[in-house]
């Protein structure tokens, strides 16, 4: 019960079937804004991939796909995705995209062994982006342009919500602000890595934090990145200050892909050297896959910071425990 956060006085503004309504109004309204800002088409992209090819997202290394056995051939073993940071460089070069050009795809996944509370589920639904980009624009200034473009588009997006809905005003800061994940733990060398999250998105409003996934000074990671797909020297999350649940929300992980001295070194320091191997990448090591850039951005997440809604589940529909849907209802959150 201690994972639920019940705000003081919460009642959403919106009932089921509004909600329904104010659900459509985020997601048509911002991915409109997220191709314009950095030229993407919607494209088809998979729910499940085979383990041997490389695809999938091993996240944190711990979390444990779903799989299940294919009948008809001969029970083969296939994952359910945890998303597709790899298989959109793959797919930029398949479709024939150039440079300049990106795609973008809703991503479904599930997430078994997630901690669930008012922002985490074992469902997850994201908008995955892909762009190509040159060998020479692999640099922290080609991470802050894309950075402020999809900023732009999360603050259209808010400034639209707040012209359609009376009861939503607009809190996200005019700048995001930067800052590396070192900068953060020696700014707050006493706080857990989320405690300075929450200290810096309360106080900037907006900040992106760069550079996930290596060890900082004290010897300690920020948070963990697979080390096959984002350069963690040009990576970063996109985290908001939520007052509705005083929070540190995050609303996008992105960054600039590993070439193939990045992933090299990367599998080297995460301990499995032998990934190298696996299709896809072995292909960035041979040059086979252009450079690009590209990240995930939360489709429940922002759709509950735009209604301003007090739970995940609130936007989308998945499975809680009992105790809490029932704590949730005593307390004006209905989950769908």
């Amino acid at each position: 019960m201690d994972q639920l956060i019940i705000p003081e006085n919460y009642h959403s503004a919106l009932n089921l079937h509004d909600t329904q309504v104010g659900i459509k109004t985020v997601k048509d309204f911002f991915q409109k804004a997220l191709s314009e800002q950095l030229n993407l088409l919607r494209v088809t992209a998979p729910l499940f991939v085979q383990p041997q090819s490389g695809l999938n997202d091993n996240l944190n290394g711990v979390e444990r796909p779903v799989t299940f056995g294919i009948k008809e051939q001969d029970d083969e073993e296939a994952e359910i995705v945890h998303s597709l940071a790899k298989w959109k460089r793959y797919a930029l070069q398949k479709y024939g995209f150039i440079y300049g050009e990106g795609l973008y795809t809703d991503m479904n996944a599930i997430r078994r062994d997630e901690d669930t509370d008012n922002i985490h589920s074992i469902f997850v639904d994201q908008w995955d982006w892909e762009i190509i980009i040159d060998r020479h624009e692999r640099n922290i200034n080609t991470l802050k342009e894309i950075v402020r473009k999809v900023y732009k588009a999360l603050k259209k997006t808010e400034k639209y919500m707040a012209i359609e809905y009376d009861y939503i005003e607009e809190i996200l800061p005019k700048e995001i602000f930067f800052i590396t994940s070192q900068e953060l733990e020696d700014l707050y060398p006493d706080l857990t890595a989320k405690e300075r999250e929450y200290r810096i998105a309360r106080d900037k409003g907006a900040v992106f934090i760069m550079q996930i996934g290596d060890y900082l000074a004290s010897g300690q990671k920020h948070d963990g990145r697979a080390p096959d797909y984002d350069d963690w020297s040009l990576n970063g999350d996109i985290i908001v200050y939520y007052p509705v649940l005083d929070i540190a929300l995050e609303l996008s992980s992105m960054g600039i892909r590993v070439d193939e001295k990045a992933l090299m070194r990367q599998l080297e320091i995460a301990g499995c050297p032998e990934r190298a191997q696996l299709p896809f990448q072995k292909a960035i090591v041979r040059r086979m896959l252009p450079y690009t850039a590209g990240g995930g951005i939360g489709q429940s997440r922002i759709c509950m910071f735009f209604l301003r809604k007090a739970h995940i589940g609130e936007v989308q529909c998945s499975l809680w425990p009992p105790e809490i849907i029932e704590e949730a209802a005593k307390n004006g959150i209905t989950l769908l």
